[in-house]
């Protein structure tokens, strides 16, 4: 089997004595070269080993001072949850403990579809889109980033073109739509580990580099047709994400 890596090795060996209390919340780890010289590497295998641990949030830098062992933080639980809505179409919720209590939102029409967004609604690159970013907030901290994107050729000209204005204003995609005689009936979400570019990171009040989750959702009609596709991310140093489904006792097979 392969050998597991240097920087691996020394980060897991630093975890557990950070787990075991050697060092207290707010103590200040020994100096690269000390640590390099402890464990028989290199200054560059310390310093991913380092790296990793600042990333999963157990330690932060300091510039000028060093590495410390960080205060623990709580990951509050996100719930995405498929469950029937009404009239029996199945969506995607999401809950949380600390749920957002509040957003800030902006909006924009006839915006070019990039040639990805275009391949997940199905449309042609540069198809005019509304476009919708969003900044969610939990006991006035940033806890979500999302960037939605809808055909303007389904819903312009209609009252729900515009997400958060207008007769259902933030009721959400499948009730717009269905205010249009589009039933949304599939979810699908693709989750993927990340590090926060430096606009993420500024927006989530988090470190260049951090982890974060992000998922590539989009909603179908009962024809299969994409009516929405979005990019969520989410800070690990603050959340988890569990995603919990309803199970279809009627399609269950027989012992």
């Amino acid at each position: 089997m392969p050998r597991e890596a240097p920087y691996l090795a020394v980060a897991d060996a630093l975890r557990a004595r950070i787990v075991a209390g050697e060092w207290a919340v707010g103590g200040r780890l020994p100096s690269r070269a000390r640590l390099a010289v402890a464990y028989g590497v290199g200054r560059n295998v310390v310093q991913r080993a380092v790296d990793r641990l600042i990333a999963e949030g157990l330690l932060e830098g300091r510039a000028g001072s060093g590495t410390y062992v960080r205060t623990p933080r709580e990951r509050l639980p996100m719930i995405r949850a498929r469950r029937h809505g009404r009239g029996g179409h199945p969506a995607t919720a999401l809950t949380e403990r600390g749920r957002a209590g509040a957003w800030d939102f902006h909006t924009r029409v006839r915006v070019p579809a990039p040639g990805a967004i275009a391949g997940r609604l199905a449309i042609a690159p540069g198809d005019p889109c509304v476009s919708t970013h969003y900044e969610f907030l939990a006991d006035g901290v940033p806890v979500q980033l999302s960037h939605s994107w809808e055909p303007l050729a389904l819903t312009g000209g209609t009252p729900v073109v515009l997400p958060e204005q207008g007769p259902l204003a933030g009721k959400g995609v499948v009730e717009r739509m269905r205010a249009i005689g589009v039933s949304v009936e599939t979810v699908a979400e693709l989750p993927r580990p990340a590090r926060a570019t430096r606009e993420q990171a500024h927006l989530l009040g988090i470190a260049v580099g951090d982890l974060v989750l992000c998922i590539e959702r989009t909603l179908y009609d009962a024809g299969g047709r994409p009516v929405e596709t979005a990019d969520i991310v989410i800070p690990d140093a603050r959340r988890e994400v569990l995603y919990e489904f309803a199970v279809d006792q009627r399609r269950q097979p027989s012992s």
